[in-house]
């Protein structure tokens, strides 16, 4: 049960995050803003790591304030990753798609080769 915790503000740092980015997306200094994502990101993970070590103990495998701090940090960065893991893959090229995208793409390109 004490693992729980890391990919619980894992997704709650990464949800927070896309939300900020969609909130400053129009905003004339957006990059300004969009750089501020990483010490965003370690911020909500400390204060997510303090929260889960003092309102719920068991959920989160520290046995002190600074170990909270560090796994919550540390996941909070991992939000951070997880999106740039996405974005490097579109960088280069490679798309993850939806498994109905994919089916799609499969029937066109079985028409197309019939046609010929």
């Amino acid at each position: 049960m004490e693992i729980i915790a890391v990919p619980a503000i894992v997704s709650l740092v990464f949800g927070i995050v896309e939300l900020y980015k969609k909130a400053v997306e129009k905003h004339q200094k957006k990059e300004d803003f969009l750089r501020l994502i990483p010490v965003l990101s370690t911020a909500l993970g400390l204060i997510a790591g303090l929260v889960c070590y003092f309102a719920i103990p068991g959920i989160i495998l520290a046995d002190s304030v600074i170990s909270a701090l560090i796994i919550g940090g540390a996941s909070g960065l991992s939000a951070t990753g997880c999106n740039q893991i996405f974005k490097q893959l579109h960088k280069y090229g490679i798309h993850i798609k939806k498994e109905e995208d994919t089916s799609e793409s499969d029937t066109e390109n079985k028409d197309d080769s019939n046609s010929n």
